[in-house]
């Protein structure tokens, strides 16, 4: 489903407009990352021997690579759906610039980001999809919502990617726009949303495979909203618990041993599988394209 390249491509796009400058499509950054060094090449000597270090080097060893970089989903509850419009908010032009990349000798491995692949690469065009920016806590890893914005309605992502990244990050109106000097401190998060259906009832679905999204009518208003995939888990919420939050995130006030008795309560189940990307890894990725440029 969402690739890594997916990630790249909203980082860049984001970067690009703080910035100032044309970002990339998102056929360029999947021909880039196709290329780029994600720590799997071993250094060796040319004699394809391992060099023993000498009795008399001053230099510290070589460190090993870090391990594998796991895919991370969303930490965050996303996605309000507002009736009868696309979009939705919560945890909801490229240029054409060619870059070459670096000539095989000229190597690189990107320190601190370890073995990383396209676990899924995919040939998706379209899909409806979330955009989610986190801020990423320095020292404790935490993530904290800092934008989410999405669609469900398909879209082709070489546009709908880089236009759900920029209205995420600036337009959120739960939040201030990021600011460039936030860049370093930011996780984005992309999902591609799939098999949706409508649930039986408020109760046809499972945790950790499917997001939810609803509407229901209260006191002859209508409202509505949606979660991600993983926000129940992540939260720890059984079903019914998800469901109250899902009502109280829409606007539903009423008590929460009530929630049955709205009316007409309709529940659409669906899937997607996201995927994260740091500012570390697009930074050195970018630094990479750049340098390649040159």
């Amino acid at each position: 489903m969402a690739s890594v390249e997916h990630c790249l491509f909203c980082f860049d796009a984001l970067a690009a407009n703080l910035e100032k400058r044309a970002s990339m499509s998102l056929y360029q950054v999947q021909n880039s990352w196709a290329t780029y060094p994600k720590g799997l090449e071993e250094e060796e000597s040319s004699s394809g021997l391992d060099e023993e270090p000498s009795l008399n080097s001053t230099s510290p060893p070589s460190k090993p690579r870090n391990p594998t970089l796991t895919r991370l989903s969303p930490r965050t509850p996303s996605g309000t759906s507002t009736p009868g419009s696309s979009s939705s908010a919560s945890s909801l032009s490229p240029s054409t610039a060619e870059t070459t990349p670096a000539s095989s000798t000229d190597k690189f491995t990107p320190i601190g980001i370890g073995r990383r692949t396209s676990q899924r690469t995919s040939d998706i065009v379209e899909s409806p999809l979330f955009v989610t920016w986190n801020t990423v806590s320095p020292r404790s890893s935490s993530r904290s919502l800092r934008g989410c914005i999405g669609t469900f309605e398909t879209m082709p992502l070489s546009t709908g990617l880089s236009s759900y990244a920029l209205t995420s990050a600036l337009s959120d109106h739960r939040f201030s726009p990021i600011a460039l000097a936030e860049l370093p401190s930011l996780e984005v998060s992309v999902t591609l949303l799939t098999d949706f259906e409508d649930a039986k009832d408020a109760m046809d679905w499972e945790l950790g495979v499917h997001g939810l999204r609803i509407s229901f009518y209260a006191r002859n208003k209508r409202y509505g909203a949606c979660y991600l995939p993983d926000v129940a888990v992540e939260q720890g919420w059984d079903k019914e618990e998800t469901i109250v939050s899902l009502m109280r995130k829409a606007g539903w006030g009423g008590r929460k041993e009530k929630w049955s008795e709205v009316g007409n309560l309709q529940v659409v189940r669906f899937q997607g599988m996201a995927e994260s990307v740091g500012w570390e890894e697009y930074n050195l990725w970018r630094q990479w394209v750049e340098k390649g440029k040159k």
